[in-house]
């Protein structure tokens, strides 16, 4: 059992870039320009809270394939992503490029403060992270360096699993039950643990070469974190699926429409 105060595991830092780099290629043609999971809740959230304006400068960290990066420049932005998978920048340069889009990609692994500063301190309107944040082995040196690439008046957008619906300690259940004589399916959620941080192995996508690490924080921790870091935060969202949107699979998160699966926030410089 992970030890309650420890929220980093840097030593699996490594691993975790392997395992990207081994399963980038299935993401990307799973994933594409964004599946029914980003499309319906993770990128209408981003969007509302970001606010983007026309020709402001934009730095997307663990970009991924680069499909959030492409609508953020398809909405006027001028966009610089990382990722710290070479497998991801690959494709997502390529697929950008053939779309004629001028987003400028580099690498970067987000643990690393000197490497994300190195674009640029106070040079830009907005930093997205993107549904990474749990993929993530530290999350200190993210929001320590976010805070000083902001120019007045920016802000920084992230998004994740939610840890209190949708972590490494859920169980979906459904469940049949006779209500006076009539049949009727309950979706709930079971939580086996939460407050304790915790690294454990997961599939992302059904049928992807090799489970990823998931590493677990209380939203507490999460939020700590951008708090010590200089920041405050001044929205939120907790999307769910509409009732009535067909699920793929029984236990997908299109039937559970009480719990939201995505938790995204804005976060701005304390004072400014």
């Amino acid at each position: 059992m992970e030890n309650i105060d420890r929220h980093e595991w840097p030593e699996l830092s490594g691993e975790t870039r392997e395992i990207w780099d081994q399963i980038a290629g299935f993401w990307d043609e799973r994933f594409g320009e964004g599946n029914a999971f980003h499309r319906t809740l993770v990128a209408p959230s981003v969007e509302r809270l970001l606010g983007l304006q026309a020709g402001e400068r934009v730095l997307d960290v663990a970009c991924g394939n680069g499909a959030f990066a492409r609508r953020l420049a398809g909405l006027g932005a001028r966009v610089t992503a990382c990722d710290f998978s070479q497998a991801f920048l690959d494709r997502a340069r390529e697929i950008s490029e053939a779309a004629g889009l001028p987003i400028e990609y580099a690498w970067a692994d987000a643990a690393d403060p000197q490497q994300l500063l190195a674009f640029g301190e106070r040079g830009f309107d907005a930093v997205v992270c993107n549904m990474a944040i749990m993929d993530m082995p530290a999350i200190d040196p993210l929001f320590a360096a976010s805070v000083r690439l902001l120019r007045p008046g920016g802000r920084m957008v992230f998004s994740l699993l939610h840890p209190c619906f949708n972590s490494v300690y859920t169980s979906k259940v459904i469940e049949e039950q006779d209500r006076d004589g009539n049949l009727a399916v309950e979706y709930s959620l079971r939580q086996s643990g939460y407050l304790r941080p915790e690294a454990r192995r997961g599939l992302g996508m059904v049928g992807q070469p090799a489970p990823q690490i998931y590493f677990h924080r209380p939203l507490s921790v999460i939020l700590q974190a951008a708090f010590q870091a200089g920041f405050v935060m001044d929205g939120c969202e907790e999307p769910a699926f509409p009732a009535g949107v067909e699920a793929a699979r029984p236990t997908g998160w299109e039937a559970f429409t009480e719990f939201p699966p995505v938790f995204a926030a804005r976060l701005r410089p304390r004072g400014g």
